[in-house]
Parts: structure tokens; sequence; C-alpha cells
């Protein structure tokens, strides 16, 4: 019997098989992209999406001091765009990061990997994203999406921990509660035209992770120092930590309280108070072995910036001769000296650990190191001689030479498989 071939027949079957090809072939790029090992953990986007969105914020902020870009000012006033992005966008993305990471570790469960994984990056740059563009409408859309960036991420830590009842580590569910609630409430406040606020509330979350940092740096610095220059134990008295917690929660709340009541006392007693525990808990750390090994000095050195740092917040608030250091200026002691080299320090110490890889830095961080060092005096003691410009410009200049020397060093590990 002979086939009667119809042109139209023909074509549409050549459509629906070209099409199912092509389904097939998206199909198949997605399961690249969700199978590809930056996102077997959430070490790997976060690190890399932080860094760069500190470079990129952070060049934004210098050139709106220049007068050369005009940031968008109908949604975020630029200082608390600027504050947000780089405790926001920078240093909390890349402790979610590490945390959502060390609880694998911790807790012998799984962590959220694939799939998943990108969806939450997905919602993470959606967030950046909608914060860049700066109107009031693109700030409510990004309070939504940070809100559910914040919600995944924290269920996903709570399901590991309390999976393995690992109540050791149940510390970290309130505090990453109360930055999820710090962040929100500082973008509702300045999109609703609480300015002040939203800058006070933004003070407070660099207040808050100072906490994160203490207890983080408190479990983590003894140990890796211990191992890595084979000390012998490192104790530190008990005493001190059952202070310096509920010193820097108490101080914390002062701070935030004195914004709506008038209190007869500033919180300047509990940040000397919890700087001053920070100094001496690090007396007992062995500081000095760790001078050849830059993985370990770096921490060492950071803590030292947060402990200082707290102390000189502290002594802002009276009126003294002999040091006369403004809060701001002591505020990026913290931000720089203490988060800023902290987060790099881990950063490069995790990306090598959990990709399998000897934990030997490669010598551009250590440049990468002592550049966020300069960066920090300079932006803190040059504005104390009224150099103001030249200190905004060359900090700026040189955090974005140290975070563009981590990106390019570690890029390609952080996109590689896991080499054991």
């Amino acid at each position: 019997m002979m086939e009667i071939h119809d042109p139209e027949l023909m074509m549409l079957k050549y459509k629906q098989e070209n099409q199912s090809f092509k389904h097939n072939e998206n199909k198949n790029s997605l399961s690249k992209v969700f199978e590809h090992s930056f996102f077997e953990l959430a070490f790997r986007p976060f690190f890399i999406f932080g860094t760069t969105a500190s470079m990129l914020s952070l060049a934004i902020w210098i050139l709106q001091l220049n007068n050369i870009v005009i940031l968008n000012q109908t949604g975020l006033t630029p200082t608390v765009w600027h504050i947000h992005e780089m405790i926001f966008g920078f240093a909390a993305t890349v402790a979610v990061g590490f945390i959502l990471t060390a609880g694998k570790t911790w807790t012998k469960q799984p962590s959220i990997t694939g799939k998943s994984l990108v969806l939450l990056s997905v919602l993470w740059l959606s967030v950046r994203t909608a914060i860049y563009i700066n109107t009031n409408t693109s700030i409510a859309i990004a309070i939504v999406l940070q809100m559910l960036w914040w919600f995944v991420s924290i269920v996903v830590f709570v399901s590991m921990v309390y999976r393995s009842k690992n109540k050791r580590n149940y510390l970290f569910i309130p505090l990453l509660s109360a930055m999820m609630i710090m962040n929100l409430t500082i973008l509702l406040a300045d999109m609703l035209s609480f300015t002040q606020l939203a800058m006070h509330l933004s003070r407070a979350s660099i207040l808050l992770f100072t906490i994160l940092m203490g207890i983080m740096g408190g479990r983590v610095i003894p140990f890796f120092t211990q191992n890595g220059a084979k000390t012998d134990a490192i104790v530190s008295p008990l005493w001190i930590d059952k202070l310096l917690l509920p010193a820097s929660i108490t101080g914390i709340f002062v701070f935030i309280l004195g914004f709506f009541i008038s209190l007869p006392f500033t919180p300047a007693p509990l940040m000397l108070l919890s700087g001053g525990l920070h100094l001496i808990r690090l007396s007992f750390w062995k500081s000095t072995k760790t001078l050849p090994i830059p993985l370990l000095w770096s921490l060492h050195l950071s803590y030292l910036f947060m402990a200082l740092g707290l102390i000189l917040l502290g002594l802002s608030y009276f009126d003294l001769t002999f040091i006369n250091m403004p809060f701001s200026n002591a505020l990026h002691m913290i931000t720089i000296g203490a988060i800023g080299l902290m987060v790099f320090a881990m950063m490069s110490r995790v990306s090598l650990g959990h990709t399998g890889r000897a934990l030997v830095l490669n010598k551009a961080l250590i440049l990468a190191f002592i550049l966020l060092i300069l960066t920090v005096l300079i932006r803190t003691i040059l504005p104390l001689f009224n150099i103001i410009q030249l200190a905004w410009n060359l900090s700026a200049l040189l955090w974005i030479s140290s975070s563009l020397i981590f990106i390019f060093i570690y890029s390609p590990i952080l996109f590689a498989k896991r080499i054991n």
C-alpha cells in the first residue's frame, strides 16, 4: 500500500520532535546547573556573591561620595543603603553560607544543595537587584524576598540541628532570627521615612554581628590555633564566657532602647566591659604562636580589632582629651578590621578545607590581609586629622583590591569539584 506524505503533517511532526528535543536539552542544561560543584554547599555561592556584592556596593558608594554617581534616593537613603549592603549584602551573606556549611559537619545531617541552593541563590540575587534599583516599590519587593531568603536559610539550619539534637548549636537559631528581624526592620523603617531609626538599627546590627563573631571566634580560633600552631590546650576562664554574652546582649538592648526613651545612662559601660572581656579572652589564646601562620594571625588580629572597636565605641560617649575617636570611626574599626578581616580569613580557610585542599594560604591572600589592615587604619585614623575624602577613597580602593584578590584566587576553587 502506497504511503501518502502530507507536507503539513510532516512539518507538524518535525516541529513536535524539535520542540521535544529543545525541551530535553533545556532540562539537561538545568540539571547540569543544579548538579554543578558550585551548588554543592552553601559556602561556595555565598562566599562569591557576598564578596562581589561588597565590591560593587562600595564602588557605588564611593562614586556617590565623589558626586560621580547619584544613587536613586526614592527607596533607601544612601547611608542606610551603604551600611545595609556591607552588613547584610556582604557579612551576613557569608556568615549564613558558612553556618549552613558548618552545620552539616556539626550535625552530620544534609544541608541545602543542588536545586534548592540554586533557588536560594536566585532569591538572594533578586534581593540585591531590587535594592540596587532602590525605589519604594523595589524596596518593598526586597523586603518580601529578603524575608523568604532568611526564612529558608533558618529553616534549613533548624532542621539540621533539631534532627541531630545538636543542642550546642541551638544558640545560632535566635541569633540568626534576630539578624533577620533587624535586617527587615531597617529596610521597612527607611522605606517609611523613619531614617534616623533605620540608621540607629543599622549601627545596632553591627553590634549584633559582634555577638556572632564572639561566639564563632570563641569556638574556632582557639581550636584552629591549637591544631595549626601545635600549642598546648587553649582554655580561657569560664567566667569570661559566662559574662560576655549577657554583657553584649544587654549593651545592644540599652543602645536600641536609648533611641526611643531618655535613659539615665548610656551603653558605654557595657561596651567597655564587652571589649575588655574580649581582650582578656584573647590574652589566653597564645596569639604570638600564630605569627608565622597567616590563616591564624589574621583571625587573632580581627578579634583584637573587635575588642578595641568596642572599647573605642564606649570611650566615644565620654569627653576625653587624650582620645577623641568619633563613634563612626570606632564603628569602622569593627566593620573593616573585625568583621572584614575575620570574614576574609574564614572564607580563605573554609574554601580550602571544605574542598579537600591543604590549609596552605596563597601568598596573594597575605597581601589581601595586609591591604585590609591598611584599610581599617586609614579609615579610622586619617579622619582624626580632617583628611576625610582621601580616607574614604583610599580605604574603598584597598577594600576592593582585597576583594578582587580573593575572587581571583578562590573562584577556580569554589567552582571546581572537591579534590578528594
